[in-house]
């Protein structure tokens, strides 16, 4: 059996403006050898861009699905394909220098993927898709990757990259502008460990509102296509006196987060005689979508509280979670 992942990564205002990344299951995400009870996750960071974000997409899909079981990663960025399949060859024989003698970018992610690939018992493919050309899946994980980016310039999300992420986008021309929440510092201090890192993010990931909720869904603006494709030509010229002309495929391993948080046995939804009133505002609103009409949009779902209740009945609530039922064949 072939398991079949879509990547995106996203930066607004690329380069340097909120960036994102998303992997998103074409399954249930049930399969015995993943490493997630769920079927996407999504991070990003105050700034970056959309190349980094397409690379963690990658790097985050390959540690989510281990095994022996074929793995097809779907994207849109020849980018993120190339740097896999076929630049990393010619790279490696260089000392990880370009054909300037200058460092290659974003290699920490790079080196990743490929390490990941290289230990992966099951194949891992590539396959090129177009972008907003109503792939389902392509379209899906542009809503996760742009949604988190967005939340992230809002300042209703923390950053949340892998750890080589951060160190590419720290080693950027894009340094200084970022904001390394807390947790991410510990984790590049070697003070949190990488499974401590994703499982306290596991709690916080969920899958992005589709169109006809509060999407942050999207195209991805003209500046980062033509920035991918003029890095995809350049570093297509580097490498062509390489003879790695690789096929695009390969293999990986990571580890997930989940969209729901696990419900203990037995547990369920039950009335408590308790009522909320007031104004609650969602992050990232409606208008942030580039599909938003200026009308109000129904919802329905439910607000995840953990916190204390004063005795007046007030309550605040720090980065809670909207809940929503989702189809199982969603």
């Amino acid at each position: 059996m072939t398991i079949t992942v879509s990547t995106d990564g996203s930066a607004l205002r690329n380069p340097n403006g909120p960036m994102g990344w998303a992997w998103a299951d074409h399954s249930d995400g049930e399969h015995n050898e993943h490493v997630h009870s769920g079927d996407c996750a999504a991070g990003g960071a105050t700034n970056g861009t959309n190349q980094i974000g397409e690379l963690c997409a990658v790097l985050e899909a390959l540690r989510a699905h281990p095994g022996s079981e074929d793995l097809l990663i779907e994207t849109d960025s020849q980018y993120a394909i190339n740097c896999s399949t076929k630049w990393v060859f010619g790279w490696k024989k260089n000392g990880w220098k370009n054909s300037k003698n200058e460092p290659v970018k974003n290699a920490q992610i790079i080196k990743a993927i490929d390490a990941e690939i290289s230990k992966r018992d099951g194949k891992v493919s590539f396959r090129w898709v177009k972008g907003h050309a109503g792939n389902a899946g392509n379209e899906k994980v542009d809503d996760l990757a742009r949604g988190y980016a967005t939340a992230c310039e809002h300042g209703s999300r923390d950053g949340y990259l892998p750890k080589e992420g951060w160190q590419a986008l720290l080693d950027s021309p894009y340094a200084k502008d970022v904001t390394v929440p807390s947790d991410a510092q510990q984790l590049l201090d070697g003070a949190l460990s990488a499974q401590e890192y994703t499982a306290a993010h596991a709690v916080h990931t969920e899958e992005a509102p589709q169109s006809d909720d509060l999407s942050e869904s999207a195209e991805h603006n003209d500046l980062n296509e033509n920035i991918d494709s003029q890095s995809e030509q350049t570093e297509q010229s580097e490498q062509s006196q390489s003879q790695h002309a690789e096929p695009q495929s390969a293999a990986s391993s990571h580890a997930v987060q989940s969209t729901q948080p696990a419900q203990p046995s037995g547990l369920h939804l039950a009335p408590t005689g308790l009522v909320a009133d007031g104004i609650v505002h969602l992050s990232p609103p409606p208008q942030s979508s580039p599909y938003y009409d200026g009308q109000p949009r129904r919802i329905h779902g439910y607000i995840e509280v953990d916190a204390l209740v004063q005795g007046d009945g007030s309550v605040e609530l720090k980065q809670a979670r909207f809940l929503m039922h989702r189809r199982e064949d969603a």
